[in-house]
């Protein structure tokens, strides 16, 4: 509409209805052109309330539509909170009681895992007290044998000097 009115401006500058500086030029022209204007804006107007008419209306047909459909999804809410499930008190009972055993399940849940973690910590400790023992058994049979060896050197030793004696 602004782009309209601006394109009538110029086509009045241009045909000398308005001046370049913006004054108008006072003349017949300038009065037909003035009307002109005027009633292209009453005719801009009037489509324009008349679109805002057709907007109001759809609105309108809309909202009754809304309407309508929110008695029929009121309708059906009610119907709903009627309906009654057969078997909900054996759903409710059923759901108290998994929650019940979940109540109990969690504490047992804790106590294995603490369980299981000093099993594993007593395991872990028997493990290495077994390693040792198999360390020291070795060192142990190690000190033996060489001991052995010395007894065994010494006899031998002490057999050959009594031989000697003889």
């Amino acid at each position: 509409m602004e782009q309209q009115q601006q394109q009538q401006i110029i086509k009045m500058k241009n045909s000398g209805m308005i001046s370049y500086n913006g004054s108008p030029m006072i003349d017949d022209r300038d009065e037909e052109m003035t009307r002109s204007a005027l009633s292209a804006f009453r005719a801009k107007e009037e489509e324009i309330e008349r679109k805002r008419k057709e907007v109001s209306d759809k609105v309108q047909a809309q909202l009754g539509r809304v309407e309508e459909e929110t008695k029929r999804l009121a309708e059906i809410r009610e119907k709903l909170e009627t309906f009654v499930d057969p078997a909900g008190k054996e759903v409710t009972i059923v759901r108290k009681k998994i929650d019940l055993v979940n109540r109990e399940l969690k504490p047992m849940g804790q106590n294995c895992q603490r369980k299981e973690k000093e099993y594993k910590e007593a395991l872990d400790a028997f493990n290495a007290k077994s390693k040792e023992k198999a360390q020291l058994v070795t060192k142990l049979m190690e000190l033996v044998s060489e001991s052995e060896k010395l007894r065994m050197k010494k006899l031998e030793e002490l057999s050959k000097h009594i031989e000697a004696l003889h």
